[in-house]
């Protein structure tokens, strides 16, 4: 009886408790959880970092192979092991539930993008920080969500549009038409150009006005607004403290052969710091640094560009050469360092692109796209002599991952972080080697030039286009082009001139909806090539976990 009575009166306890609202709730006070993890602006600025870590992990480290979804199966390169990237079986590479996950992979990692901001903006209101701090965070969260929903609506069409953050599962995702999502993406770009700081006061590195102006302008193109595409890219071009660079600068800028395009991609040159000022946003890496990415000791963390695009020389076989390679590997120097000939520049990229100034424009000189190899290989009877691509030796046929061009912006020549050396005297780097050892360009100004002339072509005027057009190629060293001559394959081109492998080239290609047709008519190697694949496929797996509405799939897609 005594027991039935306890019972009975923690009963009416409890009862009583509930009464009150904050009963049982936890209130950590001594742990960091959901709940307490928004409140001060070093809170926020925590998030705000793991936002730059996310978008340097999709567009640039993340490993060896899904960075390079933004070039393989481009009007640039093919796939120099097809076993490995399989963008020349492209049933397989972007079936909604092919074996690779490459739309599967890419959309998950930028819906986290998403998701982050949203949190950070959602978070805002309940916080300590002052006005001036909550404005700053959210102009920076809102540049993020826009960078991840631009990159998704041109890969993917128009996506589901979540603007909160989301507590509980949800199942009902419905997809936001393509201008909707853009009209949204305009928006956040616009309050984030109007609310971060300028470029001279930030660290390098960081989001400024001018990195938003410059994706604004790229955005009012896909959103066919022409005009304000203009006024955006002008804001950039004409802030004093923005300039194409014309003259050699850096820490190697009395190296020979060389110019300023070279300088523009040697180590430790990318940022204002170096007195740069054609970087608009630097993504940052460090080596040996908490944080950095990059380790001296191996290719871990750091972005693969070099393992890549660079050539496999360890195996090139010429007649009468042996079984020997008449190029010493890996070796950093000019030959690529320990690249494995993973994407082959096309003939269109390496050759037609360059006929009208093939031996003017500096950016086609040997030391920036490279054709020419001298045979370092003492056992090689070819030894002193110059292997060429243009000239192949006999048994050679170019381009094949062992011999091709390609453009030395890829590696760091002489230039490997010290513990990748097996033997400094020779330059001879270790199997770990592989990495690009320099910050990598997001946004530079040359591409905002050109992307005003692609506004100023969809406003009709091909005088203005030019004019911009030509204010690259004149640094360039290039013939000037006529206004008669500018259509949108031509910009697309000087982009290839000037950009290359640099810019993510898929996204370019697919905001204009020109995917297929530049791929068709410039890369032969992709001969399985289909409009369908002017969008990838909203991965199955989306779809099927969304059992309370329809996710509807992009047409040519099972």
């Amino acid at each position: 009886m005594q027991k039935i009575v306890k019972l009975t009166t923690l009963l009416a306890l409890l009862t009583l408790g509930a009464c009150k609202k904050d009963f049982l709730s936890e209130k950590p006070l001594d742990f960091l959880s959901s709940e307490n993890a928004f409140t001060t602006y070093n809170d926020f600025n925590a998030s705000i970092y793991n936002l730059y870590d996310l978008v340097r992990r999709e567009f640039y480290n993340s490993g060896e192979r899904r960075p390079f979804d933004y070039v393989y199966g481009t009007d640039l390169v093919y796939d120099g092991q097809p076993s490995v990237e399989r963008h020349t079986n492209m049933a397989a590479a972007y079936a909604p539930t092919g074996n690779l996950d490459i739309p599967l992979n890419h959309w998950t990692a930028l819906y986290k993008i998403v998701s982050e901001a949203n949190t950070v903006i959602s978070r805002i209101p309940g916080s300590t920080m002052t006005d001036n701090e909550k404005k700053l965070t959210e102009a920076r969260a809102r540049f993020f969500r826009a960078l991840a929903y631009r990159t998704l609506v041109y890969l993917y069409g128009g996506v589901p549009l979540t603007l909160e953050e989301v507590k509980v599962p949800k199942t009902d995702y419905t997809r936001a038409s393509k201008q909707d999502v853009l009209a949204k993406v305009i928006e956040d770009l616009k309050f984030a150009a109007a609310s971060l700081p300028g470029i001279t006061t930030v660290q390098d590195g960081e989001i400024s006005n001018l990195v938003a102006q410059h994706l604004l302008s790229e955005v009012y193109i896909a959103a066919s607004q022409f005009q304000n595409a203009v006024d955006a890219a002008t804001v950039v071009i004409n802030d004093p403290n923005m300039k194409l660079m014309d003259k050699r600068f850096g820490k190697r800028a009395n190296t020979n052969p060389g110019d300023v395009y070279y300088d523009l991609f040697q180590q430790g040159n990318q940022n204002r710091k170096a007195g740069n000022t054609e970087g608009i946003w630097v993504i940052q890496f460090e080596t040996d640094v908490l944080g950095g990415a990059q380790l001296s000791s191996s290719i871990s963390g750091s972005y693969q560009f070099e393992r890549n695009f660079a050539p496999q020389f360890l195996n090139l076989r010429v007649t009468g050469g042996g079984a020997v390679s008449p190029i010493l590997y890996p070796v950093s120097d000019l030959s690529g360092g320990r690249g494995i000939g993973w994407a082959i520049s096309d003939t269109y990229f390496s050759d037609s692109i360059w006929k009208s100034d093939f031996t003017t424009d500096i950016r086609n000189a040997n030391h920036n796209f490279v054709r020419d190899f001298v045979a370092t290989n003492p056992a090689s009877p070819l030894y002193g002599k110059i292997i060429s691509t243009k000239t192949p030796p006999a048994g050679v046929t170019v381009p094949n991952r062992y011999l091709y061009a390609f453009q030395s912006k890829i590696t760091t020549p002489g230039d490997h972080p010290a513990n990748l050396f097996q033997d400094l005297s020779k330059l001879l780097l270790k199997s770990t080697a592989g990495g690009t050892y320099a910050d990598q360009y997001m946004f530079r100004l040359a591409e905002t030039y050109l992307l005003r002339a692609e506004a100023w072509l969809g406003l009709g005027n091909t005088v203005n286009a030019a004019n911009d057009i030509n204010a690259v190629r004149n640094r360039a060293k290039a013939s000037s082009v006529q206004p008669a001559s500018v259509n949108i394959d031509y910009i697309l081109d000087e982009r290839m001139r000037e950009l290359g492998v640099e810019e993510k080239r898929r996204l370019t290609l697919m905001r204009l909806g020109k995917w297929y047709e530049r791929v068709k008519r410039c890369n032969p190697y992709y001969s399985d090539a289909s409009p369908t694949y002017n969008l990838w496929p909203i991965p199955a797996a989306e779809i099927e976990r969304n059992k309370n509405a329809k996710l509807e799939q992009n047409p040519g897609y099972n």
